[in-house]
């Protein structure tokens, strides 16, 4: 995701009001018995985000228009934080090198990729981690936590590579925990404003979807 990608994040001031979240596809049909069958097109989910209704004040308003101009519009990806999701923890919990099973030790794998599983007693489903804070990251193994030393991270693409002579033996279970941002990029070439509307209470609709793999 290099290519036409932009290592910065939006700055905190915007995303942290932002609505928006996760969307799935989901195709319904009506059966001819009054039932129903339902099928799924996407195997994850796709996010989108209105980062207008961050705006406070003026200076977030020609913040947002400097940062879209150098991102030209659609064209350049950027990093951005979910102000509802962006760590491995439980809501309310610190972030821990406990937090989420990323493998399984072969006694030869030394590569794992971050990921994050959503799961109750109904069932799971797991997302990849492609953007992660590089300093926030923590990894065990079997429990035991890793120096930062041992292992790093490749912040593009949410991979981690344990050092040689701390690969994980067989069937020992190697965790992480981090911060994390998503990737996304305008969805919109174009931003509609009115000073006299902003000063009045309201906000332009900026779009932001998450750029998947």
């Amino acid at each position: 995701m290099t290519d036409g990608f932009h290592e910065i994040r939006l700055p905190l001031r915007l995303s942290l009001g932002a609505s928006g979240g996760p969307g799935r596809r989901t195709d319904i049909v009506a059966l001819s018995n009054g039932g129903e069958t339902r099928n799924t097109r996407w195997a994850d989910s796709r996010r989108r985000y209105d980062v207008g209704t961050g705006l406070r004040s003026l200076d977030d308003l020609y913040q947002l228009i400097e940062f879209f101009e150098a991102r030209r519009g659609q064209l350049y990806g950027f990093r951005f934080r979910d102000p509802v999701d962006h760590v491995s923890s439980a809501h309310g919990q610190p972030v821990s090198a406990l937090d989420q099973v990323i493998g399984e030790g072969d006694g030869v794998r030394t590569l794992f990729e971050l990921t994050k599983t959503y799961a109750d007693a109904g069932g799971s489903t797991s997302r990849r981690i492609e953007k992660p804070v590089e300093e926030s990251v923590q990894i065990a193994v079997d429990g035991v936590a890793l120096e930062p030393g041992d292992f790093t991270v490749d912040t593009q693409a949410g991979l981690v590579t344990i050092a040689p002579g701390l690969t994980p033996p067989p069937g020992v279970p190697v965790t992480a925990g981090y911060e994390f941002d998503i990737p996304v990029r305008f969805d919109t070439d174009r931003i509609e404003i009115s000073l006299a509307a902003f000063r009045a209470g309201s906000v332009p609709v900026v779009p932001l979807v998450e750029i998947r793999p």
